[in-house]
C-alpha cells in the first residue's frame, strides 16, 4: 500500500508521517528531500521559490517511486506538497487500488487560533531553514488546496478544532483497507 499524505506547508505531514512509521512500520519519503537533493546536486535550475515548476518537476519522478514500490509490494508513505491534485490521472486502476491519498488541510479559524503553535511545530521532526510564512499565506494556501481537493474529489482531513489528524488518517487507512 502506497499512502500519500499531502498539504500545504505547515500542516503537519512530516509529522504524521513519522507517527505513521512509528505505528505501522511503513518508511516514509518526503518529496522535500527529493527536491533539496537535485536542486544541491545541480541536476535542475529551479529553486526552492519555484513551487509552480516544481510539482509538475519533481512528481515526474515520484510517481515513478510510487509505481516501482506497487510493483515490488512494498509499503510506502510519500509525504510532501508537490503533489498536483489531478495525481490520479497518472496511474492505471491496477495501481489506483494500492493508493491512499489524504491531504491535510487548517481552517481559517484554525489557523487564527493556533498560528503561533503551528510555527512553533515547524521543527517538529526536520530543522527547517529560513523559514517565513505569514498567517494570510498560510489562510490562502489551505483555502485553495480545499477547494481543489473539492474539484478533484479527493480526500483531506480539516482541522478545525484540534489537531488529531492521526486518528483520522487512521480511520481512513481502515475504510481503505477494506474497500480493496
Amino acid at each position: 500500500m502506497i499512502i500519500i499524505i499531502s498539504g500545504a506547508t505547515h500542516t503537519g505531514k512530516t509529522v504524521l508521517a513519522q507517527k505513521l512509521l512509528e505505528r505501522y512500520g511503513f518508511p516514509y519519503y518526503s518529496i522535500d528531500h527529493l527536491k533539496m537533493g537535485l536542486i544541491r546536486s545541480g541536476q535542475t535550475s529551479l529553486t526552492v521559490y519555484d513551487d509552480e515548476k516544481l510539482t509538475p518537476y519533481l512528481w515526474q519522478i515520484v510517481k515513478e517511486i510510487i509505481k516501482t514500490a506497487i510493483e515490488n509490494g512494498q509499503n510506502l508513505i510519500i509525504e510532501g506538497c508537490y503533489v498536483p491534485f489531478d495525481w490520479r490521472k497518472d496511474f492505471s486502476e491496477k495501481y489506483l487500488k494500492e493508493i491512499a491519498y489524504c491531504c491535510l488541510i487548517m481552517s481559517e479559524n484554525y489557523i487564527e487560533n493556533h498560528f503561533s503553535d503551528i510555527i512553533g511545530y515547524e521543527n517538529a521532526v526536520e530543522q527547517r531553514l529560513d523559514c517565513k510564512i505569514t498567517k494570510d499565506e498560510l489562510i490562502a494556501e489551505n483555502k485553495r488546496n480545499l477547494l481543489l481537493c473539492k474539484k478533484y474529489g479527493l480526500p483531506y482531513i480539516l482541522i478545525e478544532k484540534t489537531y488529531d489528524t492521526e486518528g483520522e488518517i487512521c480511520t481512513l487507512l481502515r475504510k481503505f483497507i477494506k474497500t480493496t
